[in-house]
């Protein structure tokens, strides 16, 4: 059985402005969503120092979606768009350039709490509107890592999983043995907070999609 919202979008094209395995998985096999894949090609070139975290997810959710929707022609009944960030005592960690970065990234968060902040942009047309609808959230979960040991970490950064992930390290696989606890929404920490259905159905149920 399939959640109303997922069944209201059958037939509608929905498109996920990303090419993240973890948020894949999360809108097929989590919800059954039926969708394209047309990665954002954005640069993500915003200055990290002019934004609060919170603020720097929103606008490279809300740049993803945009650029996807104008290249797409409008051509999609819904466009879904995300960015996540760790963030330690206030600095950002995105993806790490190398196994160095990878190494130091995860040597700060050894044994301290961070949070994992994702941005959300969805788009999308109502009543034949010539201009596109954003509706936009922030997710906030804290993390919690263990003490961990320094050859603990130099073989997880030795895998290569680090190098694709906010923070060099992605909490549904290998690197869950680092956390000692999470607050919050664990889809938040791999990449698509489970809010978003929570919107997607306030927006079927207002009839807004």
């Amino acid at each position: 059985m399939s959640l109303p919202f997922v069944r209201h979008l059958r037939g509608k094209r929905v498109v996920l402005a990303s090419g993240s395995p973890r948020r894949k998985e999360i809108l097929s096999s989590v919800l059954g969503l039926k969708y394209d894949v047309v990665p954002s090609t954005f640069p993500e070139t915003l200055d990290r120092s002019k934004y609060s975290p919170k603020d720097y997810v929103l606008a490279n959710a809300r740049e993803k979606g945009m650029e996807v929707y104008t290249r797409l022609n409008s051509n999609a009944d819904l466009i879904i768009s995300a960015d996540t960030v760790v963030c330690l005592d206030g600095e950002i960690l995105e993806k790490p350039r190398d196994p160095d970065h990878a190494f130091d990234m995860l040597s700060k968060l050894n044994g301290n709490k961070h949070y994992v902040y994702t941005g959300v942009t969805l788009i999308y047309k109502k009543d034949n509107s010539s201009d596109p609808i954003t509706y936009s959230f922030v997710e906030e979960t804290e993390v919690i890592f263990r003490k961990n040991s320094e050859d603990m970490i130099r073989a997880y950064v030795g895998t290569g999983d680090p190098f694709d992930k906010a923070g060099g390290y992605g909490y549904q696989g290998i690197a869950s043995v680092f956390v000692e606890k999470i607050n919050g929404c664990y889809y938040n920490v791999v990449g698509l907070p489970s809010s978003l259905f929570v919107k997607l159905e306030e927006l079927v149920r207002t009839k807004e999609i």
